[in-house]
């Protein structure tokens, strides 16, 4: 018998164009390995192309995935097939749950609960320090945060949860293929603590029509899905009504009624979404057990970074809003400190996790 992690991925490499040819097939034949020994008319009526049905008569199906997995193993990645016991539990639940998962990093924080923060790619700073510190207090209860490595929510989600746990990016790309590329460095630090995750083969483009897709793996991995910031047309949309379709608890953060990036969330508030304020809100919309297990860490995480501040540092970190970002000139007259050490100041505090810079010279503390 072949090796079953092989026919899997020559079964997904083969269906993955016609996702709904494969759940036929999985229906007819009695185990995945059988459909490559079909004879033709045991494979018609499935829908499939036929390139694609060629490519099982004729070997080519099995051919190209021994190919595609010496690749996976030489990378040091790993696949996890439907039906492998450290395949994600609440993602096989779901309807079109992708038969192979290629995975970078440490696969074991797949069988973590999960929750999936998602929002805007070009948040405020309120945006950006409530999806850090959702993630961060999450994560540091336990909690995986699953996201989409997108810049702008997305990454700061990651972030948050690097910095007290561990995270999950779904890219719409191969793994090989990291994007956006802004975002290399966060990858990395992200397989480092948690896992990079993709139903799509080694080297598929970032192609538009892929995330969309994804965003259903997004919501599958997770117990329930919060929407941060969101226009009124958003991709984070997409993913709240996978969430809905897949009995996930939706959630938003809501925002000022005169900010486009508002109307998305505050939609979703109106139409019966959680709304969150709080790792406890978001805790609180988590079915049994996670919601008690969660709760029942309410006590502050000490942060011994913020224990160990200057004096100068403690009155910089005091002028910094949490919720906007502010000029160094401006910093520069709050604090008498001369711009020069200043920077340097801010820099360290960067460094540390503390202060996030944005393009134009302005910093904002992180929560």
């Amino acid at each position: 018998m072949k090796d079953r992690t092989l026919l899997w991925l020559a079964f997904h490499l083969t269906f993955q164009a016609s996702p709904g040819a494969g759940r036929r097939a999985l229906g007819r034949f009695h185990d995945v390995g059988d459909i490559f020994l079909a004879r033709p008319p045991d494979l018609a009526g499935l829908g499939l192309p036929e390139d694609a049905s060629q490519a099982i008569r004729s070997g080519e199906a099995l051919v190209r995935a021994e190919r595609e997995l010496e690749i996976v193993r030489r990378k040091a990645y790993t696949l996890l097939t439907l039906e492998d016991p450290g395949y994600p539990r609440y993602l096989r639940e779901i309807f079109d749950a992708p038969p192979v998962l290629y995975c970078a990093g440490r696969p074991e924080v797949l069988e973590d609960p999960a929750v999936a923060v998602v929002g805007s790619r070009r948040p405020t700073p309120y945006g950006r320090a409530l999806a850090e510190k959702l993630a961060g207090e999450l994560a540091s209860r336990g909690c995986a945060i699953v996201s989409g490595l997108a810049v702008g929510i997305d990454a700061c989600a990651h972030w948050g949860a690097i910095r007290n746990g561990r995270t999950i990016a779904v890219l719409g790309s191969g793994l090989d293929v990291l994007y956006p590329r802004v975002n290399g460095g966060l990858a990395e630090k992200v397989m480092e603590r948690g896992a990079v995750l993709t139903e799509f083969p080694l080297g598929t483009q970032p192609l538009q029509r892929n995330f969309p897709v994804r965003n259903r793996i997004i919501s599958g991995l997770a117990l329930g899905l919060v929407v941060v910031e969101a226009a009124e047309r958003s991709g984070s949309l997409i993913s709240a009504s996978f969430a809905l379709d897949q009995g996930r608890e939706v959630m938003a953060v809501p925002g000022s009624v005169m900010s486009e990036l508002s109307r998305g969330t505050n939609g979703l508030i109106k139409a019966g979404a959680g709304l969150v304020e709080t790792w406890e809100d978001v805790a609180g919309g988590l079915p049994s057990p996670w919601r008690e297990k969660l709760l029942a860490q309410r006590e502050e995480k000490v942060d011994n970074n913020r224990d160990s501040l200057s004096e100068e540092e403690g009155r910089l970190m005091k002028e910094l809003p949490a919720d906007a970002a502010v000029h160094v000139d401006e910093l520069a007259e709050r604090t008498a400190l001369p711009v020069a050490g200043l920077l340097a100041l801010l820099l360290g505090l960067e460094l540390r996790g503390l202060v996030v810079q944005h393009p134009g010279k302005l910093f904002q503390r992180r929560i």
